[in-house]
Parts: structure tokens; C-alpha cells; sequence
């Protein structure tokens, strides 16, 4: 299935205005072109495109004495940046940039500077030219190759080291999304052989893209350290080209992300753990990230998979090399079904923004917004505005009404409350002088319903597969408006129509809330575009209740839609946007850190699960007996250590942390305490496994700590006491809940 079947891409504003279709990469040619790889009736294509660096200028004094005769062109309007200043090459942009900066004393990407620059020449390409990345291109059309390794870790050691001569590669395993699979063995072959292979695989089978579970940081990391070690050229780049890295950085969320970013010229890498930590953001349901754990989580993973512990990789190497075949194979085959599932919609976003595959997984979805507003400004010869100084003010609406268990609720929610009004009550940025923000919202909103429309009406999986992808990429585009313009580095930010927004928002959640109270029903909560209520005695049915809901809407101002979302057993409302839902089918859905945190451990997430189960079946007389069946189990260490070790990711680097020790700027931790022990060059992103040990239940857990992979099941030696504690204050803090179980 393609795009321009469906008429979306001519939209130029979106889609961009170049047509050139089958481009999958584009490099930087010397410092004056950019070579462009294509796909043409399956054929791969390489050319060369003239490239003109630029940046964007509030006043041509500035260009005053510089050595060189840039091109100036004089854009429309009232922007601060009213002029494009065009080069030669590469080389020549940057000098007078700096040239200018140091004139100034204000540096590129400050508020106040009068150069506005985009530092990456791919993306200041598509930009000038129009084009996008992927056109006329399905996404089985890209050739997706995964790759992963397994490495050695001699006796007495923890963790392999691509330093130590010994720790060799010992299995090398690809696939791609053709099908075709591959395992390279180190007991046939010496580990320069195995690398020399890799090499030549990659050339052989030409990806378009290279994937791999946490690939920035090990897998390519270690093929590089092992391959200087043999003095082989990493050649894994289209033509021959070596590959190479640089640190980085990615935000998610709450998450800073470090890493090493690998260019591949030709081909684009990406890492299936950053998918997955972009995943967990909307939907806050995986508890791990591992490969595996995601794996099943998501459903992925194949009922005959093998699985190996870390520890027993040198092991089976070493006296089962077929089976150690199939896990490494069972890996490729996992991280291609991940990638299936979750960079679909980045495919399609690589059709719309000027950003290459590699860097729009990695983007915010601030700055992609930015990318369309800028990219069409410059094609209508118009200047841009400068950034705005931030401000804070009042969010959404979220308030909760009732604290316990409710049965028989209802929950209906406006559609897209955000983007209804501003399109409905016409709240655009004042500084889109194009209106660009009007018809690009009008349109993602028709194309989403087209694609929800034709998924619901697709004929097979694979269709379906595909709108599925397609409307949760115009989901993710229309959501991001209202985020664009209260963003500092949105150059057509608004934050007094962002404040106006969340005014209107709020007050219309309360209108829908005074019209349920008068047909007598029991609001129960608030969260944010939606509410969750118990209708009146008079309504009876699924269908009462979507025509209460129906009803609702058909009240609401215009251009307001409320929808009917769904109904549930019961309710249980603990704090604001912490609620556990019992569907009619019996499926519990929890939602909110209060009730499900990664902070605490799985048995204290598993008992926190059945007490609240039990609360919503009307069985609160069993939580006694529950209580007391866990208490005796880890007295009685019958857990394996998944159950109470704990799985923290460090947040910055481990030098930092010694630094705010030593000026007691924060507590120590036990993460981080055993991440300064072990023998791995930890980093921030990575994840760390523990649990506590000794006797008392007062001891402080970064001076009674081991690595989970430590645990003996023979000798265990978990902290009854320590986790004994903190089921009972865990049990305590919810104790309230059990003595008054009255439906509201």
C-alpha cells in the first residue's frame, strides 16, 4: 500500500513539495553536493544534487567585511529573520556564522542571536529542496536488516570487555525483513574471519537500514573495539565507507538518554530499545527494556524461544554451540518484530518531515512541527520569527470526586480537545503571518479519520497493519500542535494562545460535568479530555448509556465532540489519574505511578494487582489471607529474584554522581553504588539490577546491595525483614480502602 494511492502527499505543506520519489539516504558529497540513494522499480540508484548551505539573518550589516560573496536573498514579511544568506559549501556558511557569532558575543541557538542555523546538512537540504525521504515506497520495500552478537566473558569476570584480548565475538546473527536469516559461529571461524564476514555480509545484502536491541551502545561499540583490535577497516557504508561514531543524546520524557550515535554512510541505524522507551511514554505499560522482556510484553516473543541468561553464554558456547546458534537467531527474529511493530509510524514520518529515518526516531515532536512551519516559510520566500521567551501557566483539567470503588462506569472523553478547539474557536499562533497552523491541523484531522475509516474497512491484516500505522502518525502530528505553541524552542510559539487553550479546555470539562450532575449522574474523575462517571438509576444499558453520551454532545458548543469510551465493571479511584479499571470481560486495567511505579518491586506491584483485583470483584475479605500468604513466602524465600529485585536506569553519567557526593548534593544510591563496583563502563540509559541483603529492616540498601544476577537459588540470601516491611507498609497505606467498599 502507498501514499499516493490515498492522495495524502499531495498535500505539499505536509508532505513537502518535491516529488522525487525511492530516496532512502542521502550523504554529504565533499562540501558543495549531497549524493541521494534511490529505489527505482527496485533498483538502487545513486546521483548527486547541488547542496547550498544557508542560514537565516535579522540584518546584512552583519556581513560586513566577510571574505566571500554569499547569495542574499531578501524574504517577505515581518519576521525577525528576514534574510537567507546562501553558500558555496559547507565550510564557507560555517566560517562567517562563527564570524558573526564572535562579532556579537551571542552564540547560534540563543534567543537573541541574529543567525538562525540549522546545524545538520541533511535537514537544511530537504528543507530548501522540498523533498522527503521514503516517497513512492512502501515499508516493505526498505531492506531492514537486524544484527546482533554474543560475546565471550572468561572466569572471574562479570561482563565481557571488547578491551580484554580473550573477550572475543562469538556469534554474529543477522536477518532481514525478506526473511533471510544468518549465523556466524566463532568455532568455525577465528573472530578476524567472523568480522571480516560481517563486513561483507552487510555489502552483500545492501540494507537500507541496520537495526539492532541497544546496537548504538553494545553491539556496534564492541564490533568496533574488537575490529581495531585486528586491524579491520569497519566498512559497513554504502560504496565501501567506514562507519563512524560520535556521542550523543536523546530526551524521552523524564529520561536523558546517552549514547553513541553510529553513521553508517548510506544506511540508517536504529535502535529498537530507544522505540521501545518511546513507546513506554504513551502507553507507560512495559516494566523492562530489555529485548526480552519487551518481547513478551508486547506478545512478540515465539512460544518455542530459547533463552540463555547472560552468565550462561560462554557456557553453551563453549558445550552447546547449536543451541547458543538458535538464541542468538531467536534475537534477530525478536528485534525485527519489534521494529515491525513500532517504527511504522517513524516510516511514515520520514515521508513528511526534512529529517533523515535515523534522526526523526530521535526528534521531539516540538521540533518536527518547527521543520514543516520553516520549510514552507522558506518556500514562500517568507521570514521567521524569533524564539519567545517562555512562560509557565495552567494546564489541563484533572480532578477526582470520589475515592473508592465504583461500579458501572462510564467514560466518555472529548475527541482531540486540544486541536477541536483550536479549530473550531480559531486559536492559532499570532506569529503565523502564512496560516500555516489552520490548514495543516484541518487536513491531519480529515486524513486521520480517512485512515481510521479505512483501517476499519481494511480487507486484510496487512492493510489494516498499514492505516493502523498511518492514523496513529496523524494522532501523534494533530496532538503535538497544542505542545508546539507553549514550546521555549517553537519559533512559532504562542504561550498566551497556549494559556487559552487550556482555559477553554477546562472550562469545558466543567460544562460537561454540570450537564452529567443534572441528569443525575456521579462524576468519579477528571483526567484532563475526558471523564469517568456513574450514570443515574434510569440508565441501564450500553446503548442508555451511548445515547447519554450522545445527549452530552449534541450539547457541547460547536465543533465539540464528546465520544463514548467505553464502559466498566467497576472503578477504582485512588488519587488524581490513578484509577484501576475492571472491564465486564474481567480485564484489569491500572493506570498511574501511584499504583503501578517502576519504583517498586514486582512483588509489590503483583500484590498491589490482586489486592485491587479483589477490591473490584467485591472479594475484599480474601486481602487478609493474601496478605499473610506473601509475608509467609518471602519469609520462606520461595521467590526467584525477579520478584523483589529492583531495575533502576541511571539518569547521569557515574563521574557526575561522585561529584554530588563528594558535595552532598544528593543520597547515594544503590544503583549507582554498584555500578561504580562492576567491571562494565556503565552510562547513562543503562539499566541496573539489585537487590537488598542483611538482616534488619533499617538497613540502607546502597550498603546491602548485590546485583541481581549475584542471587544464589541455593543459598539465598534476600532481606526477609527489608521486604517484609515493605508489604506491610505497602498493605497499610491501602488498608483504608478495604474497611468501606460502597459503590458511589
Amino acid at each position: 500500500m502507498k501514499l499516493e494511492k490515498l492522495s495524502f502527499d499531495k498535500n505539499n505543506i505536509l508532505f513537502g513539495y518535491d516529488e522525487t520519489s525511492g530516496i532512502v539516504a542521502m550523504e554529504v558529497e565533499g562540501d558543495e553536493s549531497i549524493r541521494v540513494f534511490r529505489k527505482e522499480g527496485g533498483r538502487p540508484l545513486s546521483e548527486i544534487q547541488p547542496f547550498h548551505p544557508f542560514f537565516l539573518l535579522s540584518d546584512t550589516s552583519f556581513l560586513k567585511g566577510i571574505k566571500c560573496s554569499p547569495a542574499v536573498k531578501r524574504l517577505k514579511g515581518s519576521g525577525d529573520y528576514r534574510y537567507q544568506v546562501s553558500f558555496g559549501s559547507w565550510r564557507e556558511m560555517d566560517r562567517v556564522r562563527k564570524t558573526i557569532s564572535k562579532k556579537t558575543g551571542v552564540s547560534v541557538g540563543h534567543p537573541n542571536s541574529p543567525v538562525f542555523f540549522v546545524n545538520d546538512p541533511i535537514q537544511q537540504h530537504l528543507m530548501v529542496t522540498g523533498q522527503t525521504f521514503f516517497k513512492g515506497l512502501t515499508f516493505e520495500e526498505l531492506r531492514r536488516m537486524q544484527l546482533d552478537i554474543e560475546t565471550f566473558c572468561p572466569e572471574g569476570y562479570e561482563f565481557p570487555n571488547p578491551n580484554r584480548e580473550e573477550d572475543r565475538i562469538i556469534v554474529i546473527s543477522f536477518s532481514d525483513n525478506t526473511g533471510w536469516e544468518k549465523s556466524i559461529s566463532g568455532k568455525d571461524l577465528s573472530e578476524k574471519e567472523m568480522l571480516e564476514k560481517l563486513v561483507r555480509t552487510i555489502q552483500e545484502r545492501d540494507p537500507d537500514i541496520i537495526e539492532g536491541h541497544n546496537i548504538f551502545n553494545y553491539d556496534l561499540d564492541y564490533i568496533s573495539r574488537r575490529a581495531r583490535m585486528h586491524g579491520i577497516p569497519l566498512d559497513l557504508g554504502r560504496e565501501g565507507r567506514t562507519a563512524r561514531s560520535r556521542s550523543s543524546r536523546v530526551i524521552i520524557a523524564e529520561r536523558t538518554i546517552n549514547y553513541s550515535r553510529w553513521d553508517i554512510y548510506g544506511r540508517h541505524v536504529v535502535d529498537t530499545f530507544i522505540l521501545a522507551l518511546f513507546y513506554d511514554v504513551v502507553t507507560r505499560e512495559l516494566e523492562s527494556f530489555g529485548l526480552k522482556e519487551v518481547a513478551k510484553q508486547l506478545n512478540l516473543a515465539s512460544p518455542d524461544r530459547t533463552y540463555l541468561n547472560g552468565d550462561q553464554i560462554t557456557w553453551h558456547f563453549l558445550h552447546d554451540p547449536e543451541k547458543l546458534q538458535r538464541y542468538a537467531l531467536d534475537d534477530v527474529r525478536e528485534t525485527r518484530a519489534l521494529s515491525d511493530l513500532l517504527s511504522r509510524s517513524y516510516f511514515f514520518q520520514a515521508q513528511i518531515f526534512p529529517f533523515s529515518f535515523q534522526n526523526v526516531v530521535v526528534r521531539g515532536n516540538a521540533a518536527k512541527i518547527d521543520s514543516l512551519f520553516i520549510r514552507e516559510y522558506l518556500r514562500q520566500g517568507h521570514a521567521i520569527p524569533k524564539l519567545e521567551e517562555s512562560r509557565s501557566f495552567p494546564g489541563g483539567y484533572t480532578d477526582i470526586f470520589y475515592q473508592g470503588v465504583a461500579r458501572g462506569v462510564v467514560y466518555c472523553d472529548v475527541r482531540s480537545l486540544y486541536p477541536s478547539l483550536m479549530l473550531s474557536e480559531g486559536i492559532w499562533p499570532k506569529k503565523d503571518d502564512l496560516g500555516i497552523s489552520a490548514r495543516l491541523l484541518a487536513d491531519l484531522r480529515d486524513f486521520r479519520l480517512r485512515a481510521k475509516d479505512m483501517a476499519a474497512q481494511a480487507a486484510s491484516a496487512e492493510e489494516r497493519q498499514f492505516f493502523e500505522a498511518l492514523q496513529s502518525t496523524f494522532k501523534i502530528l494533530i496532538n503535538s500542535f497544542y505542545g508546539y505553541m507553549g514550546h521555549a524552542q517553537s519559533h512559532f510559539s504562542d504561550f498566551d494562545q497556549a494559556e487559552r487553550i487550556t482555559t477553554r479546555g477546562r472550562e469545558l470539562l466543567k460544562l460537561m460535568i454540570e450537564w452529567l450532575r443534572e441528569k443525575g449522574c456521579q462524576v468519579v474523575e477528571i483526567d484532563t479530555d475526558g471523564v469517568y462517571f456513574v450514570p443515574g438509576s434510569d440508565v441501564t444499558s450500553a446503548r442508555q448509556e451511548e445515547d447519554l453520551v450522545k445527549e452530552l454532545s449534541e450539547y457541547m458548543p460547536e465543533g465539540i465532540t464528546v465520544e463514548y469510551g467505553g464502559r466498566y465493571k467497576a472503578m477504582f479511584s485512588y488519587k488524581i489519574k490513578n484509577y484501576a479499571l475492571l472491564d465486564y470481560d474481567g480485564t484489569l486495567r491500572i493506570k498511574g505511578s501511584g499504583l503501578r511505579s517502576r519504583g517498586l518491586e514486582k512483588f509489590q506491584r503483583v500484590f498491589l494487582e490482586q489486592m485491587i483485583s479483589r477490591l473490584l470483584l467485591n472479594k475484599k475479605k480474601e486481602i487478609p489471607h493474601l496478605f499473610q500468604q506473601y509475608l509467609e513466602q518471602i519469609a520462606l524465600h520461595e521467590w526467584d529474584v525477579r520478584m523483589f529485585m529492583k531495575t533502576e536506569m541511571l539518569q547521569e553519567s557515574l563521574e557526575r554522581y561522585k561529584e554530588k557526593i563528594r558535595n552532598n548534593a544528593r543520597n547515594r544510591s544503590a544503583a549507582y553504588e554498584l555500578a561504580l563496583r562492576s567491571e562494565k563502563r556503565y552510562q547513562p540509559g543503562d539499566q541496573i539490577s539489585y537487590y537488598v541483603t542483611g538482616d534488619s529492616e533499617k538497613v540502607q540498601a546502597y550498603d546491602h546491595c548485590k546485583l541481581a544476577r549475584e542471587w544464589d537459588p541455593n543459598h539465598p540470601d534476600e532481606n526477609i525483614s527489608y521486604y517484609q516491611k515493605k508489604l506491610r507498609d505497602l498493605h497499610k497505606k491501602f488498608s483504608v480502602f478495604f474497611e468501606d467498599d460502597a459503590g458511589a
